[in-house]
Protein backbone atom coordinates (compact mmCIF):
# COMPACT_ATOMS: atom_id res chain seq x y z
CA UNK A 1 0.00 0.00 0.00
CA UNK A 2 1.89 3.05 -1.27
CA UNK A 3 -0.85 5.68 -0.89
CA UNK A 4 -3.98 6.30 1.14
CA UNK A 5 -7.44 4.90 0.56
CA UNK A 6 -10.55 6.96 1.38
CA UNK A 7 -12.43 3.70 1.74
CA UNK A 8 -10.74 3.41 5.14
CA UNK A 9 -12.50 6.43 6.60
CA UNK A 10 -14.89 4.28 8.62
CA UNK A 11 -11.90 2.82 10.48
CA UNK A 12 -10.41 6.27 11.00
CA UNK A 13 -13.73 7.39 12.49
CA UNK A 14 -13.57 4.54 15.00
CA UNK A 15 -10.03 5.56 15.91
CA UNK A 16 -11.05 9.17 16.58
CA UNK A 17 -13.56 7.95 19.12
CA UNK A 18 -10.86 5.92 20.90
CA UNK A 19 -8.22 8.61 21.47
CA UNK A 20 -7.07 8.37 25.10
CA UNK A 21 -9.66 5.71 25.87
CA UNK A 22 -8.50 3.12 28.41
CA UNK A 23 -10.68 0.34 26.99
CA UNK A 24 -7.70 -1.56 25.57
CA UNK A 25 -5.22 -0.70 28.31
CA UNK A 26 -2.96 -3.54 29.42
CA UNK A 27 0.32 -4.14 31.23
CA UNK A 28 2.44 -4.05 28.06
CA UNK A 29 2.20 -0.26 28.49
CA UNK A 30 4.36 -0.46 31.63
CA UNK A 31 6.73 -3.09 30.28
CA UNK A 32 7.55 -1.13 27.11
CA UNK A 33 8.05 2.05 29.12
CA UNK A 34 10.42 0.23 31.49
CA UNK A 35 12.53 -1.05 28.57
CA UNK A 36 12.79 2.46 27.10
CA UNK A 37 13.79 3.93 30.46
CA UNK A 38 16.49 1.28 30.85
CA UNK A 39 17.90 2.12 27.41
CA UNK A 40 18.24 5.77 28.43
CA UNK A 41 19.69 4.85 31.83
CA UNK A 42 22.28 2.63 30.16
CA UNK A 43 23.31 5.33 27.67
CA UNK A 44 23.55 7.96 30.41
CA UNK A 45 25.57 5.56 32.59
CA UNK A 46 27.97 5.14 29.67
CA UNK A 47 28.09 8.94 29.33
CA UNK A 48 26.94 8.64 25.73
CA UNK A 49 25.31 12.05 25.93
CA UNK A 50 25.54 12.77 22.21
CA UNK A 51 23.35 9.77 21.41
CA UNK A 52 20.92 10.72 24.18
CA UNK A 53 20.65 14.21 22.70
CA UNK A 54 20.05 12.75 19.23
CA UNK A 55 17.31 10.49 20.61
CA UNK A 56 15.61 13.29 22.53
CA UNK A 57 15.77 15.59 19.51
CA UNK A 58 14.07 13.05 17.26
CA UNK A 59 11.45 12.39 19.93
CA UNK A 60 10.74 16.12 20.28
CA UNK A 61 10.32 16.56 16.52
CA UNK A 62 8.11 13.46 16.48
CA UNK A 63 5.75 15.04 19.02
CA UNK A 64 5.57 18.30 17.08
CA UNK A 65 4.54 16.33 13.98
CA UNK A 66 1.97 14.30 15.92
CA UNK A 67 0.39 17.46 17.31
CA UNK A 68 0.25 18.93 13.80
CA UNK A 69 -1.32 15.72 12.49
CA UNK A 70 -3.98 15.86 15.21
CA UNK A 71 -4.73 19.50 14.37
CA UNK A 72 -5.13 18.52 10.70
CA UNK A 73 -7.62 15.88 11.83
CA UNK A 74 -9.59 18.49 13.76
CA UNK A 75 -9.68 20.91 10.82
CA UNK A 76 -10.31 18.51 7.92
CA UNK A 77 -12.01 15.60 9.66
CA UNK A 78 -9.18 13.13 9.07
CA UNK A 79 -5.52 12.90 9.99
CA UNK A 80 -2.74 12.19 7.51
CA UNK A 81 -2.02 9.03 9.51
CA UNK A 82 -4.20 7.28 12.07
CA UNK A 83 -3.60 4.39 14.46
CA UNK A 84 -6.37 1.85 15.03
CA UNK A 85 -7.64 1.22 18.57
CA UNK A 86 -7.46 -2.55 18.11
CA UNK A 87 -3.70 -2.43 17.60
CA UNK A 88 -2.66 -0.63 20.77
CA UNK A 89 -3.03 -0.47 24.52
CA UNK A 90 -3.47 3.32 24.38
CA UNK A 91 -3.85 6.02 21.71
CA UNK A 92 -2.07 9.22 22.76
CA UNK A 93 -3.09 11.35 19.77
CA UNK A 94 -4.94 10.30 16.63
CA UNK A 95 -1.76 9.29 14.80
CA UNK A 96 0.35 7.86 17.59
CA UNK A 97 -0.13 4.91 19.90
CA UNK A 98 1.89 4.32 23.06
CA UNK A 99 3.92 1.58 21.38
CA UNK A 100 4.71 3.75 18.37
CA UNK A 101 5.68 6.69 20.54
CA UNK A 102 8.07 4.55 22.57
CA UNK A 103 9.66 3.35 19.35
CA UNK A 104 10.31 6.96 18.35
CA UNK A 105 11.70 7.60 21.83
CA UNK A 106 14.64 5.31 21.02
CA UNK A 107 14.85 5.69 17.22
CA UNK A 108 17.42 8.46 17.58
CA UNK A 109 19.89 6.02 19.11
CA UNK A 110 20.58 4.93 15.53
CA UNK A 111 22.96 7.92 15.73
CA UNK A 112 25.40 5.50 17.36
CA UNK A 113 25.99 4.11 13.88
CA UNK A 114 27.24 7.46 12.57
CA UNK A 115 30.90 7.63 11.47
CA UNK A 116 33.23 9.25 14.01
CA UNK A 117 34.28 11.85 11.44
CA UNK A 118 31.36 14.23 11.03
CA UNK A 119 32.94 15.74 7.90
CA UNK A 120 33.45 12.49 6.01
CA UNK A 121 31.63 12.41 2.70
CA UNK A 122 29.83 9.52 1.03
CA UNK A 123 29.44 9.96 -2.73
CA UNK A 124 30.28 13.61 -2.22
CA UNK A 125 27.57 14.15 0.40
CA UNK A 126 28.12 14.69 4.12
CA UNK A 127 27.71 11.36 5.91
CA UNK A 128 25.17 12.76 8.39
CA UNK A 129 22.83 13.60 5.53
CA UNK A 130 23.40 10.25 3.83
CA UNK A 131 22.70 8.34 7.04
CA UNK A 132 19.58 10.46 7.68
CA UNK A 133 18.25 9.63 4.22
CA UNK A 134 19.07 5.95 4.69
CA UNK A 135 17.35 5.78 8.07
CA UNK A 136 14.37 7.69 6.69
CA UNK A 137 14.07 5.23 3.82
CA UNK A 138 14.13 2.25 6.18
CA UNK A 139 11.49 3.72 8.49
CA UNK A 140 9.35 4.73 5.51
CA UNK A 141 9.36 1.15 4.25
CA UNK A 142 8.30 -0.04 7.69
CA UNK A 143 5.45 2.47 7.64
CA UNK A 144 4.37 1.27 4.20
CA UNK A 145 4.10 -2.21 5.69
CA UNK A 146 2.15 -0.89 8.67
CA UNK A 147 -0.25 0.92 6.34
CA UNK A 148 -0.98 -2.40 4.67
CA UNK A 149 -2.19 -3.79 8.01
CA UNK A 150 -5.25 -2.86 10.11
CA UNK A 151 -2.92 -1.15 12.62
CA UNK A 152 -2.20 1.98 10.61
CA UNK A 153 -4.57 3.99 8.42
CA UNK A 154 -3.93 6.40 5.54
CA UNK A 155 -7.11 7.89 4.08
CA UNK A 156 -5.81 10.66 1.80
CA UNK A 157 -4.95 9.49 -1.71
CA UNK A 158 -2.06 11.96 -2.00
CA UNK A 159 -0.51 10.83 1.28
CA UNK A 160 1.71 7.77 1.22
CA UNK A 161 5.18 6.35 0.95
CA UNK A 162 6.88 9.22 -0.88
CA UNK A 163 5.36 12.09 1.18
CA UNK A 164 6.13 10.18 4.39
CA UNK A 165 9.74 9.68 3.32
CA UNK A 166 10.33 13.29 2.25
CA UNK A 167 8.24 15.36 4.65
CA UNK A 168 8.38 13.25 7.81
CA UNK A 169 11.25 10.82 8.20
CA UNK A 170 14.00 12.83 6.52
CA UNK A 171 13.36 15.81 8.86
CA UNK A 172 13.18 13.44 11.86
CA UNK A 173 16.59 11.94 11.22
CA UNK A 174 18.24 15.11 9.94
CA UNK A 175 17.31 16.86 13.18
CA UNK A 176 18.58 13.91 15.19
CA UNK A 177 21.86 13.39 13.37
CA UNK A 178 22.72 17.08 12.97
CA UNK A 179 22.19 17.80 16.68
CA UNK A 180 24.46 14.84 17.49
CA UNK A 181 27.63 16.84 16.76
CA UNK A 182 26.57 20.14 18.33
CA UNK A 183 27.93 21.52 21.56
CA UNK A 184 26.00 20.47 24.70
CA UNK A 185 24.75 24.03 25.17
CA UNK A 186 23.27 24.06 21.66
CA UNK A 187 21.78 20.59 22.11
CA UNK A 188 20.06 21.63 25.33
CA UNK A 189 18.73 24.84 23.77
CA UNK A 190 17.11 23.07 20.81
CA UNK A 191 15.74 20.11 22.76
CA UNK A 192 14.34 22.19 25.63
CA UNK A 193 12.83 24.72 23.23
CA UNK A 194 11.02 22.02 21.25
CA UNK A 195 9.94 20.24 24.42
CA UNK A 196 8.48 23.48 25.81
CA UNK A 197 6.61 24.18 22.56
CA UNK A 198 5.16 20.65 22.61
CA UNK A 199 4.13 20.88 26.26
CA UNK A 200 2.42 24.24 25.77
CA UNK A 201 0.58 23.01 22.66
CA UNK A 202 -0.60 19.86 24.45
CA UNK A 203 -1.64 21.82 27.54
CA UNK A 204 -3.72 24.20 25.42
CA UNK A 205 -5.10 22.02 22.63
CA UNK A 206 -6.13 18.93 24.62
CA UNK A 207 -8.42 20.79 27.09
CA UNK A 208 -9.95 22.68 24.16
CA UNK A 209 -10.84 19.34 22.56
CA UNK A 210 -8.85 20.14 19.42
CA UNK A 211 -6.50 17.18 19.73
Amino acid sequence: MLFGDDGLKQFADAAKAAVRSTDNFNWTFIAIFAFVVMIYVDEIYKKNYKAVAAALMLYSVHWLYEIANAVICHITGYALWTVSPESTSYILLIGVSWELSMMFAVAGFTSKLLPADKNMKILGINNRIVFAIGSALFFSLVEVFLASTPAFIWVYKLWGAIPVFITTYIPFFLASYLIYDKEPKTQKKWILSLACVNIVLLAVLIPLGII
